[in-house]
């Protein structure tokens, strides 16, 4: 065999077995587009409305509010939400600005929007606040006192599932004391 083949027949083997070993590993490129927000079904209950865009004739719109997301059978926790929805498309609160209503929606986790109550309200003027509009029946109206960062939540109406009619049952009667009459000294 001539020492050309020979080259040729050694440079084959290696391509083989380095394609053969390297297989098994993804290739780690640069992705010029972030993956899609993983979405999670949730349930809400609007609790104010913090600042509502008008609505664009031509572009998306937005609503921001403090809504209560339901994490467990009757335990509901504040957070952030942001709908955004287009000009032929209901806004969040025509389906119902009322804290009895629950809204599935899917929506998606975004930590570069978290903010506080005060930060929500917050306008461009120094220590100027626009106040939160209160829905309907809402248990509480204290928010504005808060100042633990609220997690942001974000949707839009295409994401919206539908809104069921779920009232909130009275808060529980404190129980009575309990007195009993000293008996008389004498």
């Amino acid at each position: 065999m001539s020492v050309r083949v020979k080259n040729w027949t050694k440079a084959v083997l290696l391509l083989a077995v380095t394609c053969v070993a390297g297989s098994g590993r993804l290739a780690q490129g640069q992705l010029r587009w972030p993956d899609p927000p993983k979405k999670a079904p949730m349930r809400i209950r609007l609790v104010a409305l913090a600042l509502a865009y008008p609505r664009s004739s031509f572009f998306s719109s937005n609503e921001i509010y403090v809504a209560e997301k339901e994490i467990g059978h009757e335990e509901w926790s504040l957070i952030k939400l942001v709908f955004t929805f287009l000009p032929y498309q209901p806004r969040l609160s025509d389906s119902g600005f009322d804290y009895s209503v629950v809204h599935e929606v899917s929506a998606w986790r975004d930590p570069n929007c978290d903010e506080t109550v005060d930060q929500l309200t917050q306008r461009s003027m120094p220590k100027r606040h626009q106040p939160l509009v209160y829905s309907r029946n809402v248990p509480r109206e204290d928010l504005e006192r808060r100042r633990i960062p609220l997690l942001c939540y974000e949707t839009n109406a295409d994401d919206y599932i539908r809104s069921s009619f779920e009232p909130i049952a009275p808060p529980p009667k404190p129980p009575e004391p309990v007195l009993k009459e000293r008996p008389k000294s004498q």
